[in-house]
């Protein structure tokens, strides 16, 4: 009775711990008690930089949106290239982006963000500029686009990446050039 009982413990346990296995006509076998019950047995998920990212972003959108009268300036920072949009949440609307990818600023800039490799040897290509410094030309873009736009006020969403780099450098960048967040 004890050992059908613990099985049935541990089975519950792994459903509330968030355990993604399928038990669907899996048979059940009664195992040997454990010897602390009380002991509460946490598998560990195997999870990527990238979940971690979403998830810390999920936790962030929770508190931040965008309004028409204050929208929310969101960063996507890949490898190489950097995303700033200001979107109207309540209408689902971009209202502005800037990116590495548009013509203004990708002509102006000689930017690679990561080293490149040429037939099995690594050439860095960070000798035209850092990606701080590409980060600050993509603020500048983004502030100068609101404000022709009569957007003066945002809230800035990180993404769920930490505020330092090319995120924090955009952000400084737009705030000089007449953003308010």
């Amino acid at each position: 009775m004890a050992a059908t009982t613990t099985s049935l413990w541990m089975l519950n346990q792994s459903s509330f711990l968030g355990s993604s296995r399928n038990l669907s006509g899996t048979k059940l076998v009664a195992a040997k008690p454990h010897p602390l019950p009380s002991l509460v047995i946490v598998e560990a998920k195997a999870k990527t930089r990238t979940d971690d990212r979403t998830a810390r972003h999920s936790r962030i959108r929770k508190k931040v949106e965008g309004t028409p009268e204050r929208p929310r300036l969101c960063v996507f920072r890949s490898n190489k290239h950097l995303y700033a949009q200001v979107i109207d949440d309540t209408k689902m609307h971009t209202l502005a982006s800037a990116s590495t990818m548009q013509k203004p600023i990708s002509e102006e800039l000689d930017y690679s963000s990561s080293p490149t490799i040429v037939k099995g040897t690594v050439q860095l290509s960070y000798a035209a500029l850092p990606g701080s410094e590409v980060a600050k030309r993509v603020g500048e873009a983004i502030a100068k686009s609101c404000l022709e736009k009569g957007i003066i006020k945002v809230a800035f969403d990180r993404g769920g990446y930490p505020y330092h780099g090319r995120v924090e450098a955009l952000a400084a960048a737009a705030r000089e050039h007449g953003l308010q967040f």
